[in-house]
């Protein structure tokens, strides 16, 4: 698992003032010191900003930041959502950022019928481990992000990706979910993360990726603990 700090060059610039000589840092900690940059940097455009370079998934990561105390209160929650993740599903790559968790699951985790939107029974069973770990900490929004290779029509893969990310969803919710923590979108071909030039690099651009957040409920309980 790995943790990221927010990727704007402005918030990096403070942060790297303030954790210089702490490096260990946790989460938790990290968690209050955006807030104390400034909650507002760390809204919807710090998240478009971020999507910008790492993906529509870890842009919507960035962008939910509460910051503060409340931000210190949910980054802990999150610290332990993101281990029991990584431990039920080693297979998926998790990254710890700012007070969201970002989770890609590429075609070894998460395959599809060639050209189809039906789940393997191996991408079944492996979004089998995460429904418990999404039931315990039921505090959060899911979103839900479906990429493709660049193979095929740009308009046909967008399609196709979303329908992929409404199956993801509507697995899901058949083995109890809630719907309206999930939202999802399609992606098409944009966004790759390796080159589409190879079969191993198409392979890893045919993913899932999910962003999950604190819900209303989780940060208003966490305003609570941390006295704001």
């Amino acid at each position: 698992m790995r943790t990221y700090k927010i990727s704007a060059l402005a918030i990096l610039l403070v942060i790297s003032v303030l954790f210089t000589g702490c490096k260990s840092a946790s989460n938790t900690q990290k968690g209050a010191v955006y807030g104390a940059t400034g909650g507002a940097l760390l809204g919807a455009g710090i998240g478009a900003l971020a999507g910008g370079s790492k993906g529509a998934a870890w842009g919507a990561a960035i962008g939910a930041a509460v910051g503060g105390g409340t931000g210190a209160v949910i980054g802990n929650k999150m610290d332990k959502q993101a281990r029991a993740i990584d431990e039920a599903l080693p297979s998926a790559d998790v990254e710890r950022v700012g007070e969201a968790i970002h989770i890609t699951l590429k075609e070894d985790a998460i395959r599809f019928a060639t050209n189809k939107s039906t789940l393997t029974p191996q991408a079944q069973a492996n979004l089998d481990k995460l429904i418990p770990i999404f039931n315990e900490y039921n505090e959060t929004n899911i979103n839900i992000y479906g990429f493709t290779d660049n193979v095929g029509a740009k308009e046909y893969n967008l399609t196709l990706s979303q329908k992929r990310a409404d199956e993801v969803k509507k697995y899901l919710i058949s083995k109890g979910l809630v719907s309206t923590r999930f939202v999802t979108k399609g992606m098409g071909m944009e966004q790759p993360i390796a080159s589409n030039d190879t079969k191993e690099g198409q392979s890893m651009n045919r993913r899932v990726e999910f962003a999950i957040t604190a819900n209303e409920k989780m940060i208003q309980e966490a305003k609570k603990e941390a006295g704001n």
